[in-house]
């Protein structure tokens, strides 16, 4: 597994493709360690906050909750 790290202005490239990529190793959950799983995890949810509109078919890997702060 290689480690992708994303800089601001990559945000604005990545594709739709690349995030049903990254989704579809989370639902086959084969990584060879915890932490490879953990680190795709970690990059789909980053790219949810600078690019909600490709991650939202995804949110269900995310377990991301709203909430109400009153």
């Amino acid at each position: 597994m290689t480690t992708v790290t994303l800089k601001e202005e990559d945000y604005s490239k990545i594709t739709a493709e690349e995030v049903a990529e990254i989704a579809a190793r989370l639902e086959l959950d084969d990584y060879n360690t915890p932490f490879d799983g953990l680190q795709d995890w970690h990059l789909l949810r980053a790219i949810a906050f600078h690019r909600e509109d490709l991650v939202e078919p995804y949110f269900y890997l995310l377990d991301i909750e709203g909430y109400d702060e009153s």
